[in-house]
């Protein structure tokens, strides 16, 4: 008899307990969305199978959203799918369009504030053979995580020439003696300590449980003092309050730089880190920043190991994850079996990882690891790769899959 499949709870420790035979919801996504699931799934479901031969399954459930969720119930996001995501606690998407005209403004950032996941964290490690334009691209090897909830990305904006910006470019000239063009259109950039410091803490405690030597805050303090500026601050202010044992501020280390097994906390104005990631990317691990620097930040790092199409995505929160690919929806390539899946099936290893079946993580990136390194590549890596085989989108799926069904999870 079959074992039902079962839903992931919270301990009394805030860990996840995962049931061997698990339900996980995922969301196909518009465009290329579904090309890039099917091919992702059936990677994950033979990892799966490879690594507990049958004692562990993953039961997938479907979650509407975006075009196919408004073609079938008139909502481009439905309350029932944040539900879903609430009671399954972990799921998995594709790139979801941004709806044209008013009402959401993204899909994806909607998502995010409403199950609260206040943590996008994005590795980003070169796998070799991918193409890159850096000469060596081996030394880049870090982690942002990027503040989800606030800063621009709150929404708080009006357009010019519209009533409400003139009353509040009003309040700003008269009230507060500020300069404003009357015929501005207005954003408020809001950054709170609530949710700095929580992003911060994940940062720091990610470094500590897996060994990374240094947390660097990146904002732009220099010149948005209170808001940026306030961002670095808080970090120390953390650091020092509650991992004072565990952590040690770059200012304070020995002239011989040993960090006597602590972290070092480091800050980095955002332009100069531009740079630094370019310049010297070895010497940085775990990323921690605004919202709006780490889409940037993150997005650039992914350009130095091969583009969005090798940049795995997580959105965290307190007991529910939400794992994404961090490219759009490619529509011109929908349905055309092109596109790399290679975002959802790294963010599959992450969702892996986080459910506690490493195994499961580890034979999916063999197998990815085997087949860059035979140049069997899609599109997007072939045309930067000499003597690649240029294959489709389920075709590197199959290959990822023979490439991990070929030997045992560790060479």
């Amino acid at each position: 008899m079959a074992t039902p499949p079962g839903i992931i709870e919270l301990g009394s420790d805030n860990r996840l307990i995962v049931p061997d035979h698990v339900t996980i919801p995922f969301i196909e996504g518009d465009g290329v969305g579904p090309d890039i699931w099917m091919a992702s799934a059936k990677v994950f479901d033979a990892a799966v199978k490879k690594a507990y031969g049958g004692k562990r399954v993953v039961h997938w459930v479907e979650l509407l959203a975006g075009k196919k969720g408004h073609a079938k119930t008139g909502q481009w996001l439905p309350e029932e799918t944040l539900q879903g995501f609430k009671k399954y606690r972990v799921g998995i998407k594709g790139p979801l369009e941004t709806p044209v005209g008013g009402g959401i403004r993204s899909l994806n950032v909607t998502i995010r504030q409403k199950l609260d996941l206040y943590a996008c964290i994005r590795p980003v490690k070169y796998i070799p053979g991918v193409p890159s334009p850096l000469r060596q691209p081996e030394k880049v090897n870090m982690i942002v995580f990027r503040e989800n909830m606030e800063d621009l990305y709150a929404g708080i904006e009006w357009p010019a020439g519209t009533p409400e910006a003139a009353r509040l470019v009003e309040f700003l000239r008269k009230e507060m003696d500020q300069e404003v063009r009357t015929d501005s259109a207005i954003g408020i950039k809001p950054m709170s300590p609530f949710n700095s410091k929580r992003l911060i803490r994940m940062a720091i405690r990610w470094a500590i449980d897996h060994r990374h030597p240094s947390v660097t805050l990146v904002h732009k303090g220099n010149i948005l003092k209170f808001t940026e500026g306030a961002f670095r601050d808080w970090g120390y202010e953390l650091a020092r309050e509650e991992f004072s044992r565990q952590t040690i501020r770059e200012s304070e280390l020995p002239p011989d730089g040993n960090a006597g097994g602590k972290v070092i906390i480091k800050d980095r104005i955002t332009d100069a880190m531009f740079q630094q990631i370019l310049l010297r990317p070895d010497e940085y691990s775990v990323l921690a920043m605004p919202n709006l620097n780490g889409d940037y930040m993150s997005d650039a790092l992914a350009a130095e190991i091969g583009g969005l199409g090798m940049a795995p995505g997580a959105n965290i929160g307190d007991g529910i994850a939400v794992f994404e690919a961090t490219h759009g929806t490619a529509p011109k390539y929908a349905g055309r079996d092109m596109i790399n899946p290679g975002s959802v099936i790294l963010s599959g290893v992450l969702m892996f990882d986080y459910l506690g079946w490493k195994e499961a993580s580890e034979f999916i990136q063999r197998g990815l690891q085997r087949t860059i390194r035979a140049k069997i590549v899609t599109y997007d890596l072939a045309r930067q790769l000499q003597g690649a085989t240029q294959v489709k989108c389920s075709e590197f799926g199959r290959a990822i899959i023979e490439n991990m069904i070929s030997g045992g999870a560790h060479e």
